[in-house]
């Protein structure tokens, strides 16, 4: 409570306007009838392992699992279904290291710049990419594929050139894993065709260039 960034995030967020307090107290209710609950109540000191392990229970065991909670998230926040397992495992950890962790930067300044690095290297290199994906399209109109596809083409191809830090085949499954949950059914395999065949065509022209870490001090 007294962690800074804590603070801070109370003050900017303001998550006292979005909390439904009726769901507050049915959860509360449910608490109070866990073994552990009482058997918490009982102790005379504050240890730091027993206060996590409690707020883990409400967490893990009342909150996740508790569809009202879960809909009035879905409510909020519209992404909710995309984010869920990355916000619960932040949580996870925010839980076990309160310290540590600076609310508002809850991503490291290294994702993010990796993350906008991606996204205005797809956007500058857009006409070359098309220029590389084209030819392998075969007997697909390109204008016919799904838009979403040909954006995750055009993003892959450019990690595979410009980010030397990922390895090629980490950046071939990400796109299939994006594909398959994000477009259509056979848009993982599609996918995986186009940029399997642009990633040979790249190593045997040399274009591809990936630091290795290995043995490395």
């Amino acid at each position: 409570m007294e962690n800074p960034s804590f603070k801070k995030a109370i003050e900017i967020d303001q998550p006292q306007k979005l909390i439904d307090k009726e769901l507050v107290k049915k959860i509360y209710a449910e608490l109070t009838e866990t073994d552990k609950y009482k058997e918490y109540i009982t102790l005379q000191s504050r240890e730091k392992a027993k206060e996590k392990e409690i707020i883990k229970l409400i967490f893990v065991q009342l909150m996740l699992p508790n569809e009202s909670f879960i809909n009035h998230l879905e409510e909020l926040f519209n992404n909710w279904d995309d984010d869920a397992d990355m916000m619960d495992q932040l949580m996870l950890n925010y839980i076990q290291k309160p310290g540590s962790y600076n609310l508002q930067e809850m991503l490291s300044p290294e994702k993010w710049e990796f993350a906008r690095t991606l996204l205005g290297t797809t956007l500058d290199k857009k006409e070359y990419c098309m220029e590389l994906i084209k030819p392998k399209l075969k007997n697909w109109d390109s204008d016919r594929i799904a838009v979403l596809d040909m954006v995750l083409m055009r993003m892959g191809v450019c990690e595979l050139l410009y980010f030397e830090t990922i390895p090629t085949k980490v950046t071939i499954n990400e796109y299939i894993d994006l594909a398959k949950d994000y477009s259509t059914p056979q848009s993982g395999q599609f996918v995986n065709g186009i940029l399997d065949n642009i990633h040979k065509e790249f190593m045997e022209g040399g274009k591809i260039q990936k630091i290795s870490f290995k043995n490395k001090a």
